[in-house]
């Protein structure tokens, strides 16, 4: 027969659409061609594919060879159809007419060699797999991304001598399982919230900030702990769902961030350089690819020296911050990325950093001041949740250097009813409510309405930042335990917002 229909698998944004790849063998002058949008990067796979072949000790046919990659209107790029290719033309020639390829799907790009090598975009693939229920044939190296999705059978191979044999029943290789148990701990990833010496009311906001997904700027002087206490974010935040999980993996995947088996379930953080360019932290490229903000869904996106960073950049933030993902335009197509990350920025109150401190005195001038806080747009600070100020510790109580408080996974127990409790309520966390729902849930009797109106008056809130302080009022109710909001909620939830009025003399 000198017709082989394959299975593969191309990548578009997180998204794994199917590829039939047809080989057809026909006489006439040797040729080899490869037709179905395929971009430079699969055109050359010709030339890998010939010599995997024969440095694998098969024939390569001396005929005219058409290889389709179906639907011919869907972008093609990578190595990743170099196995399916291969397989399909030792199958279309007869040295491979006995192989059963029916029920599976092929992913791999072949060395020269004949070995295989890992692509990227395995674990998006996987799940699209089992939707079609076909098992997966594909690279060692990335085979262990695919295991995540429990329901799918994946065959790793590191040679297309083991492909070969397995599909004639000559070696079969063995299905690949992950060891669950060697899951590192959100703890051990992020470090414990009882390293940090004081910051008693730092540690309450961190509390609130993860059991409603509220994004949180800290103000403060260098060397206060801001960085110390944003890396501890993730391990109080509830633990990812499956699904979530391998979302997020999934980002990572199409990024070429290779996925660990031992912590690909944890909530991912992205601490970017401020030097980092629009695309490198939105995305982008003319094969588009995910940034920081993506690579960061479900998880923490810190923005260390806030200030510093590009205002353009910080600008293109503010969207992602509404919607929870990113569109990227090319002339060609339209890749959309998830991005519902949850935003933590520190920054220091003035260019010397010593603003407010008790003993440092401020060298810069009230125009120094106000540049350096005018480099942060009003619109993007409306959008962040929780605003506060950062004061050293103690000397006596860093010179005990003593643990204090409960442990991270003592307060993500209590986080994580809070949250629980929340989705059962609403279906999504507190900060993602929107304007109608904040009507439904969020209710406020006749004198916290009068408190609200007396904060907008004095702090110059504006309605995006009521809103705000409704739903962080609403997550604290949630962490007492209460079905209501209480004037004790709303005036925390308000004393959250305490940059609001600095900020807006400089804007």
């Amino acid at each position: 027969m000198s017709l082989a229909i394959l299975h593969s698998r191309a990548l578009s944004g997180i998204h794994s659409p199917a590829v039939t790849v047809e080989i057809h063998l026909a006489n006439g002058l040797p040729a080899f061609n490869i037709v179905g949008l395929a971009e430079k990067a699969v055109q050359e796979s010709r030339e890998r594919v010939r010599a995997a072949i024969i440095n694998s000790g098969f024939e390569f046919p001396a005929r005219r060879i058409t290889v389709n990659l179906a639907p011919a209107d869907l972008p093609k790029e990578g190595g990743r159809f170099d196995l399916a290719i291969a397989i399909g033309i030792l199958s279309a020639s007869g040295q491979l007419a006995d192989a059963k390829v029916d029920g599976y799907e092929f992913l791999g790009e072949l060395a020269l060699s004949g070995e295989l090598r890992r692509i990227n975009g395995t674990l998006p693939a996987a799940l699209a797999i089992t939707q079609d229920e076909r098992h997966l044939v594909t690279a060692a190296d990335c085979a262990a991304e695919a295991a995540q999705v429990s329901a799918l059978k994946v065959y790793a191979a590191k040679h297309l001598l083991e492909v070969t044999a397995h599909l004639l029943d000559v070696q079969r290789l063995t299905p690949l399982t992950v060891n669950d148990e060697t899951t590192t701990s959100s703890s051990k990833l992020h470090g414990d919230i009882s390293d940090v010496i004081g910051h008693q009311a730092a540690k309450r906001i961190l509390m609130i900030s993860a059991a409603g997904q509220h994004s949180l700027l800290m103000c403060g002087p260098p060397g206060t702990g801001k960085s110390m206490l944003a890396s501890r974010l993730p391990g109080l935040m509830p633990p990812l769902t499956e699904y979530q999980a391998l979302e997020s993996a999934s980002i990572r995947s199409v990024g070429g961030h290779p996925v660990d088996p031992t912590n690909w379930n944890q909530r991912p953080f992205r601490a970017p350089h401020h030097s980092a360019s629009g695309a490198a932290l939105v995305g982008g490229g003319s094969n588009p690819r995910p940034g920081e903000i993506s690579l960061a869904h479900h998880g923490v996106l810190f923005l260390d020296e806030l200030p510093e960073f590009n205002r353009t950049v910080l600008e293109s933030l503010r969207e992602p911050l509404e919607t929870g993902c990113v569109t990227i335009s090319r002339a060609s197509r339209q890749v959309e990325f998830p991005a519902k990350f949850q935003l933590v920025a520190a920054m220091n109150p003035c260019h010397c950093g010593h603003l407010g401190h008790p003993t440092r005195a401020c060298r810069c001038s009230s125009s120094e001041r106000m540049r350096y806080q005018r480099r942060l747009s009003g619109p993007l600070l409306d959008r962040i949740d929780i605003q506060i100020e950062l004061t050293p510790v103690e000397s006596d109580q860093l010179v005990e250097n003593q643990r204090s408080g409960p442990n991270s996974q003592e307060l993500r127990e209590v986080i994580t009813d809070s949250y629980n409790l929340q989705i059962e309520r609403q279906g999504k966390a507190n900060a993602h409510l929107l304007a109608a729902e904040i009507k439904e849930f969020c209710k406020i009797d006749r004198p916290q309405k009068k408190l609200l109106q007396q904060a907008i008056e004095t702090l110059n809130i504006s309605h995006r930042a009521y809103h705000r302080i409704l739903k962080l009022a609403r997550t604290i109710s949630d962490l007492d335990g209460g079905e209501s909001i209480q004037t004790k909620h709303l005036s925390e939830a308000i004393r959250l917002r305490s940059l609001d009025k600095n900020f807006s003399t400089f804007h």
